[in-house]
């Protein structure tokens, strides 16, 4: 089927079948426009306000979930769809062309911190990221009552491969949220601070949406376990949700009862770098650690001849993620250790 290039206004979302678009959004530079891929398949058991949305590339350098659901593309049938399912394998287009975290070549935005009060209707938050965070709310949240947020740690951090949410006052959303993040099958399930502004994870929660993030690799690598957790775990939302049609079966950590539920919400779960340096990591990410114990070292190359400093865990737990690229800046995370619940 040909995709259609098309402004956000002439999206149809609604009507049965399945449509490809390329959604245009004004370049900030040149006489041309950002275009967003995403495809809309709608079933006869739709209803107002119900449905999946699944996003790739919130960040541009962050490339198992737009494998994944382009993977999907092809592989979910649209006769096997009964409400709406919509799929955006590369949201953040701006960064990812440039393959960096924030969309570098235009308005140097993170995407995932551009969800704020008046994103893409001010003039001071009108470049392209805040425009893609204006799409999502006036298009997409109307229609869609779950969001999976498929992220990895791209240059930022090496993680603990996990589904993740925050923790909320509302049990009930709560256990919705907990149940499809299970489904994944990641071996860590990871609830983190809620403090962090413009957040689309966060946005969504606050609607009352199920909404799942995720950590699927790091390095700008694709790793094919990430791919495979994050195919499960939209095909799961879809079919326990009643977007698709089919049964599914529980896999990997999941299906062998496996899974560590932790979270990182203290502040002593995060161990800033005190100087900027070069990492060197001495423990893998997933290790148990206990406070005070050491995972990496810091070093300081403009001072040859000193100890490097010790990088230790603020609190008993796992080691769920820690710096990626050996140069860390000052106040960097550099180590994050969540506190297991059992």
């Amino acid at each position: 089927m040909a995709r259609i290039v098309t402004r956000a206004s002439a999206l149809d979302l609604d009507s049965p079948g399945r449509r490809d678009y390329w959604v245009a959004l004004e370049h900030d530079s040149i006489w041309g426009d950002h275009l967003i891929p995403l495809t809309v398949m709608v079933g006869p058991q739709a209803q107002a306000g119900q449905g999946l949305v699944a996003f790739g590339s919130n960040h541009g350098n962050e490339y198992e979930g737009p494998v994944a659901i382009k993977n999907l593309l092809r592989e979910i049938r649209t006769e096997d769809v009964l409400g709406r399912i919509i799929l955006i394998p590369v949201l953040n287009v701006a960064a990812f062309h440039a393959g960096t975290r924030e969309s570098t070549q235009d308005d140097g935005v993170n995407l995932n911190r551009a969800f704020v009060e008046g994103a893409g209707k001010t003039p001071a938050l009108s470049g392209i990221t805040h425009r893609i965070a204006a799409f999502v709310r006036e298009y997409i949240w109307p229609r869609v009552h779950v969001v999976i947020d498929l992220h990895s740690g791209g240059d930022v951090a090496r993680f603990a491969i996990c589904a993740n949410y925050h923790p909320l006052e509302d049990p009930v959303l709560s256990a919705k949220i907990e149940e499809t993040a299970r489904w994944f099958g990641t071996p860590a399930l990871m609830i983190y601070q809620n403090q962090t502004p413009g957040l689309l994870p966060s946005e969504a929660e606050r609607l009352g949406k199920i909404t799942v993030g995720t950590e699927l690799g790091w390095g700008r690598a694709v790793n094919p376990e990430g791919v495979r957790y994050g195919r499960q775990g939209v095909l799961a939302a879809a079919i326990h949700n009643g977007q698709l049609r089919g049964s599914i079966e529980p896999i990997a950590h999941h299906k062998a009862g496996t899974q560590r539920k932790m979270e990182m919400v203290d502040r002593d779960c995060f161990t800033c770098a005190p100087f900027a340096g070069h990492y060197e990591p001495i423990v893998e990410c997933g290790t148990r650690l206990a406070r005070g114990e050491t995972a990496g070292l810091l070093h300081d190359f403009d001072h040859i001849d000193a100890e490097p400093w010790p990088v230790r865990a603020g609190v008993d737990g796992i080691l769920l993620a820690q710096a990626w690229v050996a140069t860390v800046m000052r106040g960097q995370h550099i180590l994050v250790v969540g506190k297991e619940i059992l």
